[in-house]
């Protein structure tokens, strides 16, 4: 096959996209050629498909930022035809042509085996999301968070990594509460596991307060801007926040009263560069002991009909994880 289908974004001069026939040849000249089966849909990926230069420098361009799928040609010993594959992060779908596509070429270095106890589409189900609220969980549980704290509190809980999120830590016994900007989606947040739902307008009361009563024992924020602060402020003595988000913007005004006279942390997660043994590390624990049933906030689509889920997720109306099937 020397011809395969990928979206294509261009600027005409505005910003569109469209899946065309590409040519084998038109991609980098890296060390494995892998056939993908399954990608995802995520907040940088609606991104670069609209233009967002932070995120892609160049266009035309393929976006998608994850892929699993079998290992066509390798240049090399670590990887051979056959192999299955994920890779998640780096450059994929940034300035290197993504995984919303029939196929990818990468370095070796991206890549991880696909662990056993996943399938190439659960692994997808996870992609960036899954891996970001892994990510996020565990640095709370080495800070010392434990479920008998009191609540842990997971902001954005509605989109990819907080819904996974949510579903991660009632596994591990922690008692969630879920702040969303979307009240219809209590139902859908407490199937998930939440004990609580909060709306995003409450957990910004009280913006002009030096410090707010004590009730987070922690925090998986994914949203960042101002209302990260106000959640810091609400931080039990000694506890944590992990962020990992900026839907809300990339700043925040606050002080560091809560971190001298609460002791509180704010932990920085980051799963694009992650050095691949970390990510690896993860990914086995997602395939084992942190292995989750996340059925009920995954919707399956094919890779024709990424262009309609990228203006609903822009929309702030995606809900949970969206998989794209490539056939």
């Amino acid at each position: 096959m020397s011809t395969y289908q990928a979206l294509w974004v261009t600027e005409t001069p505005q910003f569109a996209q469209k899946v065309i026939e590409r040519s084998l040849d038109d991609l980098p000249e890296n060390e494995v050629l892998i056939r993908v089966h399954y990608s995802s849909l995520n907040y940088k990926d609606a991104l670069s498909a609209t233009g967002n230069r932070g995120v892609t420098r160049q266009f035309p361009h393929t976006p998608g930022i994850d892929a699993a799928g079998v290992v066509e040609q390798s240049n090399v010993a670590e990887f051979v035809a056959g192999d299955e594959v994920i890779v998640t992060g780096y450059d994929l779908g940034m300035n290197t042509y993504g995984g919303l596509a029939q196929y990818i070429r990468v370095p070796a270095s991206w890549l991880i085996k696909r662990p056993s106890g996943l399938s190439l589409r659960e692994s997808m189900i996870l992609g960036t999301a899954g891996l970001t609220a892994a990510l996020c969980v565990d640095k709370l549980l080495c800070a010392g968070v434990v479920p008998e704290d009191g609540p842990v509190l997971v902001t954005g809980a509605t989109g990819g990594v907080g819904s996974v999120a949510v579903v991660l830590l009632t596994k591990l016994g922690f008692q969630v509460t879920a702040a969303t900007g979307k009240a219809e989606q209590e139902g859908f947040l407490r199937q998930l596991g939440a004990s609580d739902v909060i709306s995003r307008a409450a957990l910004l009361e009280g913006m002009d307060k030096a410090l707010l009563k004590p009730k987070w024992a922690g925090v998986v924020d994914t949203v960042g801007g101002d209302l990260l602060f106000n959640t810091l402020k609400a931080l039990q003595p000694g506890a944590s926040a992990a962020c990992c988000g900026l839907t809300a913007g990339v700043d925040f005004k606050g002080s560091v009263l809560p971190f001298i006279l609460r002791g509180v942390n704010l932990l920085g997660v980051d799963s694009v560069e992650l050095p691949l043994v970390n990510k690896a590390s993860m990914w086995d624990k997602l395939s084992l002991q942190w292995k989750l049933d996340l059925e009920a906030l995954v919707h399956e689509i094919s890779l024709t009909e990424v262009p309609e889920a990228i203006i609903a997720m822009l929309a702030s109306q995606q809900v949970g994880r969206t998989l794209v099937r490539i056939d």
